[in-house]
């Protein structure tokens, strides 16, 4: 299985990469991607961190994929194009405090439309704080995903999106990922909540992204 949200001490993580690959090795996945936040990085670290990753790749029997997590702000996502070539996959997610539901989904909207983002990560977490959307609220977003070939992860750190969201990703043919968002070794492969409402919702291997290599 996947776990596609890591992070590491490239950024706010405890691990190495090395370490959190050894922890996904040990629980059996399939496939591990690190993405560690993007506003950690320098030109001459971010560098650093893809070849480290390349290197790692070579040595490791599971596939290793160079992600990044990106900002979503107002102005737009901040990964640019150079950095985007160099990366697997890029998850855009929205940490700004919200002012409410309306302007948190204009953010979606702007990184979904982004074409250097693969990923919108932990898309659920602010509502809380937003409020929810309605289901035509829901439908949009699945709606734009799918024009824009966007996935979703599912993620067991934050237990979001919604089933339901979940159950509209997959009629629409919308992919999805699991993700543990760990921040340290031993959270890696934390996805047990991602399997389990995957599967409630009558997920299949064909829903995710990069099935190929699973």
């Amino acid at each position: 299985m996947m776990d596609m949200h890591t992070h590491t001490q490239y950024s706010d993580g405890i691990g190495t990469i090395r370490d959190n690959v050894a922890e996904a090795e040990k629980k059996g996945l399939r496939l591990i991607g690190i993405s560690d936040h993007i506003h950690y990085f320098t030109p001459k670290r971010f560098n650093a961190y893809i070849s480290e990753i390349k290197r790692i790749k070579e040595e490791s029997e599971i596939t290793i994929l160079a992600g990044i997590e990106a900002n979503i702000l107002t102005t737009g996502v901040d990964i640019t194009d150079d950095m985007a070539k160099k990366l697997d996959y890029v998850i855009a997610s929205a940490h700004l405090w919200p002012e409410g539901i309306n302007a948190h989904l204009e953010l979606i909207k702007i990184a979904i439309q982004d074409d250097n983002v693969d990923i919108i990560g932990h898309f659920g977490n602010l509502f809380p704080y937003t409020g929810y959307p309605s289901h035509g609220e829901y439908l949009e977003i699945v709606e734009l995903a799918e024009e824009h070939g966007k996935a979703f992860e599912i993620s067991s750190r934050y237990r979001v999106p919604e089933l339901d969201f979940i159950k509209l990703c997959i009629k629409r043919g919308v992919k999805l990922t699991f993700a543990s968002d760990a921040h340290m070794p031993a959270e890696v492969g934390a996805i047990g909540w991602s399997k389990k409402v995957f599967k409630k919702a009558g997920g299949t291997k064909d829903d995710l992204l990069f099935s190929e290599l699973l």
